[in-house]
């Protein structure tokens, strides 16, 4: 190892948090400033609260409903007898209504 070229390690640095938490690492700062810790971060906690303000999450749900419902009417077969009734309909509509004299 070449002498003076390395930055001087401090065994007993402490890393203290905006919480208070005060953890002892080693690193070759004497002292680091973080404003979350293991302590009291929300992820760690268990306290995580998420705020959607704009219902992305509820707009998302309310789509996977709707799409599943819509996909589970029958399928092609469903879609293909459904068409044909519709064009029968259509033509029976079409053609003139026939009199029968009795």
């Amino acid at each position: 190892m070449k002498a003076d070229i390395h930055p001087q390690y401090y065994p007993d640095a402490k890393i203290v948090c905006a919480c208070g938490n005060e953890v002892t690492v080693g690193s070759t700062v004497k002292t680091i400033h973080v404003e979350l810790c293991a302590k009291c971060h929300p992820f760690y906690t268990g306290t995580q609260k998420l705020v959607d303000t704009e219902r992305r999450v509820e707009k998302f749900k309310e789509k996977a409903v709707k799409k599943a419902a819509k996909t589970n009417v029958g399928g092609k077969k469903a879609k293909t007898a459904k068409r044909a009734a519709a064009k029968a309909e259509k033509r029976a509509a079409k053609q003139p209504t026939q009199l029968v004299e009795a």
